[in-house]
């Protein structure tokens, strides 16, 4: 049966049935597509989250050396100089969120035998609410990220074990917690210095586009503008080896803000940050 017209509202115009059945088909065969690169995603991150925890124990170094062929040798030479200065290493998930779990996790760990640093940092931490609500945020939204990083300040006063710093982080939900909250203040410090940091967006998107587009949601990674802004927002200096591909036996590191004095030793490689320890 003949149909001149189907569906007009949309501005669709087919000539008979046949063609709308094509097209419906084409339709859920595009639909059962999508559905099924998402199931893949989804048993990949699955598999991922099976095989590694968010934050490991800490391990030797060489751990690295076994993960490249020993004929790669831009990486083993890479590796024999991050000996020089480290012994240790602690991974997290690579989920996309390992800077901020990283973080976290490396910053509270310094500051279990510290017990003057952390009151300074529970200081800021505690202010830090009322910093991104004046930047627009919205209290009530941001309340129950704030309590959980407050909660794991509050666990450190009580000097705890390694471990059971370590078992809060390896909480989903608390750790995604602490994740989101330090995306938002991320995004707040961007967004608060927005006429420095525009300089440095591409893409023709302001600070806040790019915020909403690539530091609040959950997976997106971070880059040396996300370091700066936590950094700052925290005043906490993080120093980050940088291992790549680039020509030369050695890393390069890079210290977060300028001049500062780390406590916290971050290894990049492309996509992803490990914990090391000297």
């Amino acid at each position: 049966m003949n149909k001149k017209y189907l569906h007009q509202g949309f501005g669709l115009c087919f000539q008979n049935v046949q063609q709308v059945n094509y097209i419906t088909s084409g339709t859920m065969n595009c639909l059962a597509y999508d559905e099924a690169i998402i199931a893949q995603q989804d048993r990949i991150q699955q598999e991922i989250a099976n095989s590694n925890p968010l934050v490991s124990d800490r391990q030797d170094l060489s751990v690295l050396q076994r993960e490249y062929a020993e004929d790669d040798t831009v990486y083993q030479l890479k590796i024999k100089d991050l000996y020089k200065k480290y012994s240790y290493i602690r991974k997290t998930r690579p989920d996309g969120n390992c800077f901020y779990r990283a973080f976290g996790f490396a910053h509270l760990e310094s500051l279990l035998d510290d017990s003057k640093e952390l009151q300074k940092f529970k200081a800021v931490a505690a202010k830090s609410k009322l910093d991104l609500v004046n930047e627009g945020f919205t209290e009530f939204t941001i309340e129950d990220f704030h309590n959980t990083f407050m909660d794991l300040i509050e666990l450190c006063e009580k000097q705890p074990s390694l471990q059971e710093l370590l078992n809060s982080f390896n909480d989903q939900n608390v750790s995604d917690y602490v994740v989101v909250y330090l995306r938002l203040l991320t995004s707040g410090y961007l967004q608060r210095e927005n006429v420095f940091f525009q300089h440095f967006i591409e893409g023709g998107r302001s600070v806040k586009e790019f915020c909403q587009q690539e530091v609040e949601p959950m997976s997106k990674e971070s880059d040396h503008i996300h370091i700066i802004a936590l950094a700052q927002a925290l005043n906490v200096s993080i120093l980050v080896e940088y291992m790549d591909r680039g020509e030369g036996g050695t890393v390069n590191h890079h210290v977060f803000p300028e001049g500062g004095d780390p406590r916290i030793f971050l290894l990049y490689r492309p996509g992803h940050y490990d914990i090391l320890y000297k």
